[in-house]
């Protein structure tokens, strides 16, 4: 039987959202698990459009500063990897627990395309000032998700 955890995305101190999902591995560092488009309706960001269908694979460390998301139509299309600059990943009690740091990577299926995003609201987030040190991290794990990214191995490079 697949276990059953609950994903908490917070940011600010605040739950964005929270959805079900079905453990896939967990090797005491990285844990995956998938789980269908958990907001409602559409989320239309001009590069990518998440709806409902999709399936998300989602990777979340213990140890790292970001999570890695495979995004696929619900016909097995991979439409790409959403990364999120995260907190190590708590997990605890049925839960997985991510604090969102802003910082996001978007690289498409086929590599062509590889974005930063958000760096204006991490600037805006004060976190360098309150917490250096998590700013510090978030923006190197940012860069090592883009480098990792632009690398011959592309989004293979991304995927556990």
């Amino acid at each position: 039987m697949t276990a059953q955890l609950t994903v908490v995305l917070t940011k600010a101190g605040r739950t964005k959202i929270r959805y079900p999902a079905a453990q896939v591995a967990d090797d005491g560092d990285r844990i995956s698990v998938r789980a269908p488009w958990a907001a409602e309706g559409v989320r239309d960001f001009g590069f990518v459009r998440f709806e409902p269908g999709d399936v998300f694979v989602e990777h979340f460390w213990r140890t790292r500063w970001y999570a890695v998301k495979e995004v696929w139509t619900g016909d097995g299309v991979l439409k790409g990897c959403y990364c999120d600059v995260t907190r190590p990943a708590l997990v605890q009690s049925g839960e997985i627990l991510v604090e969102d740091l802003d910082l996001d990577l978007w690289v498409s299926a086929d590599g062509s395309s590889v974005l930063r995003l958000d760096e204006d609201e991490f600037a805006e987030s004060g976190l360098a000032a309150s917490d250096p040190e998590a700013a510090a991290q978030a923006v190197r794990a940012l860069d090592a998700l883009d480098d990792q990214a632009r690398s011959a191995a592309g989004l293979s490079a991304l995927l556990p």
